[in-house]
């Protein structure tokens, strides 16, 4: 796959993005690095959405306009686990 002709996590790299998840979590962070079936975020938002009554809609809208609140400083993320994945900055503000 590929954004603008580069490959893509190299596009993606050193950007916020916004991984949606199987399970009721939505981690957003800086990518650090895709390698094998693990993605290496730094300065991440891992959200547990069972611990909220806000949509995982609204709460990436929320973090779009009022920035990350990070919970962990780094994360690793199983691909397998990835549903959908973009930048933060393409989150539509309206």
């Amino acid at each position: 796959m590929e954004i603008a002709g580069e490959p893509l996590w190299e596009a993606l790299q050193g950007q916020e993005i916004v991984l949606d998840l199987a399970s009721p979590y939505v981690v957003i962070g800086r990518l650090v690095k895709a390698g094998g079936s693990v993605l290496e975020l730094e300065h991440a938002d891992v959200h547990d959405l069972r611990d909220t009554q806000t949509t995982r809609e609204k709460y990436v809208l929320d973090c779009r306009l009022h920035g990350v609140r990070a919970n962990r400083d780094r994360a690793w993320i199983n691909l397998r686990e990835v549903v959908g994945i973009s930048r933060l900055a393409d989150v539509l503000v309206d």
